[in-house]
């Protein structure tokens, strides 16, 4: 074990792993709406992020941005980078209520166990995920050179980049965005009351499956979000790219209390900082092990996760 790599970088460290959690937090917000309001996992919320990115770089694409060309002007950025998360947010929220539509809905009509649900959740990602496979590339696919990161300052020797400094802002800017729509809006209202009570909320006059579907959409927006700045760190992305991303925003979800906001974001920074951490001192290599071994290891002493209140819970 090389506890001099973390001691010796330990401030870029702790960016890297900041910037990469608030990916993972923004991402498990979709799989904690939705156990919050249904209970169910949404295992296809994975593929509904990468419907996100595949969206955000045929819209660069369609705007001339390639994948080797020079970074384009200041003004050109801004404007294209709209473009693509207004395009990424549009088409993951699409997917997100086409999958609740097609895989859920019809099996709510029918009160179908739990597992079905499981299972159809599983069949529909691999199918989105396949068809992106068939009808695009199984190869890597390159966003484009779109920010070139510079330095902007220094602070316990860690470098913080303009890329970092936008991925962090967009993912906590949505996450309060979404903690304000959830606590203080009449659609956040009537997605506690179903997430507390359905049946209640029902005679309440709460349109439950309208709710249901904004629940999703919601999620949605938060992935498209997500993978256009997943794109941005990573700069490639992939058919399969959801897979393990999904299950460590999953993992991030779990950490923080599964259906609980705020657990999400908790849990995502945490995941994050610890993968970054754990692969210092034992190679790059087990980076995914760290991940679920650190998850294993906090439920065994916080089964309810870190944060453990439901969404139906959560107070005004």
């Amino acid at each position: 074990m090389n506890f001099s790599a973390l001691i010796d970088n330990f401030g870029q460290l702790t960016v890297t792993g900041f910037t990469q959690g608030a990916i993972y937090a923004l991402i498990a917000l979709g799989y904690t709406l939705v156990y919050g309001v249904l209970r169910l996992i949404n295992f296809a919320h994975s593929e509904v992020f990468v419907t996100g990115s595949f969206a955000a770089i045929l819209t660069l694409r369609l705007l001339g941005v390639g994948a080797d060309e020079a970074v384009p002007s200041t003004a050109i950025v801004i404007a294209v980078l709209f473009a693509a998360v207004l395009s990424a947010m549009a088409a993951s929220a699409a997917t997100a209520l086409v999958v609740e539509r097609v895989a859920y809905r019809p099996l709510r009509k029918r009160n179908a166990p739990p597992l079905v649900f499981l299972i159809s959740a599983i069949g529909a990602s691999i199918a989105i995920s396949e068809a992106f496979g068939v009808f695009y590339s199984r190869d890597n696919v390159p966003v484009g050179n779109l920010i070139e990161p510079t330095t902007q300052f220094e602070i316990f020797g860690a470098t913080i980049t303009n890329r970092m400094i936008l991925i962090v802002v967009a993912a906590f800017g949505m996450m309060i965005l979404l903690d304000t729509i959830i606590n203080r809006t009449r659609l956040g209202r009537g997605i506690r009351a179903v997430a507390m009570d359905p049946d209640a909320a029902a005679l309440m006059g709460v349109n439950k499956d309208r709710v249901i579907a904004w629940t999703f959409v919601l999620g949605g927006l938060m992935a498209g979000v997500a993978a256009v700045l997943y794109n941005l760190n990573i700069g490639v992305t992939k058919f399969n790219a959801g897979f393990i991303l999904g299950l460590k925003a999953f993992t991030a979800a779990v950490l923080g209390g599964i259906g609980n906001l705020r657990g999400a974001l908790i849990g995502g920074l945490l995941l994050g900082l610890v993968e970054n951490w754990g692969q210092a001192v034992i190679g790059t290599s087990w980076r995914d092990v760290i991940a679920f071994v650190f998850l294993i290891l906090v439920l065994m002493f916080r089964p309810t996760g870190l944060l453990g209140e439901s969404l139906g819970r959560a107070r005004a």
